[in-house]
């Protein structure tokens, strides 16, 4: 049972599409806010109509003997924002961002975007990866995942696909079965 209603994690609804792409003035920012303030800010920008990804989780706790379930974010105090120059100084006027970013490769992090919302559509058990480094690149050949690229990493004996956001040096990984794979 959730605790509160799901918040809206992409706005529009069409940014990862890249139907939004390539309008004049904008580009991808990674804001990095104040402990805690991911979702309020996310709020704020729904509210002003400015266009922003942050990706959420459900994690399932137990309160008092009751099992509820809440989104957090996935990347912890991070959100990103596609604007221009004048919506990034009014997200910092908020109070709650300790500092924004910008992202050198836009369309690269759009790209690691789309994975990692595609990862957290497939209901999928996550991991969230820090401080990657470069192994073996390959894709999904079968099931609901088909045709998503990444990296295979070995942990306790098992083989996960982590699919990075490269700018942040983070991913999130989900177990996989080797026969599932090829390299690329």
């Amino acid at each position: 049972m959730p605790i509160l209603a799901a918040e809206t994690c992409v706005f529009p609804t069409g940014l990862l599409d890249g139907n939004c792409s390539g309008e004049s003035g904008r580009r991808w920012w990674a804001v990095y806010t104040k402990a805690r303030q991911e979702k309020a800010l996310a709020r704020y920008l729904s509210s002003n109509r400015v266009p922003f990804y942050l990706p959420l989780i459900a994690k399932e706790n137990l309160i008092r003997g009751r099992r509820v379930v809440s989104q957090i974010p996935l990347f912890g105090g991070y959100v990103f924002l596609y604007g221009d120059e004048h919506e990034r100084v009014s997200c910092l006027t908020t109070n709650r961002v300790s500092r924004i970013l910008e992202v050198p490769d836009g369309l690269g992090l759009l790209s690691d975007l789309r994975n990692v919302q595609t990862l957290i559509d497939s209901d999928a058990p996550l991991t969230v990866e820090r401080r990657l480094q470069p192994g073996q690149r390959v894709r999904i050949k079968a099931g609901s995942m088909m045709g998503m690229e990444g990296t295979i990493l070995s942990r306790k004996g098992k083989s996960r696909l982590v699919v990075a956001v490269q700018f942040l040096q983070q991913g999130i990984s989900v177990e996989i079965n080797g026969f599932m794979v090829e390299p690329i």
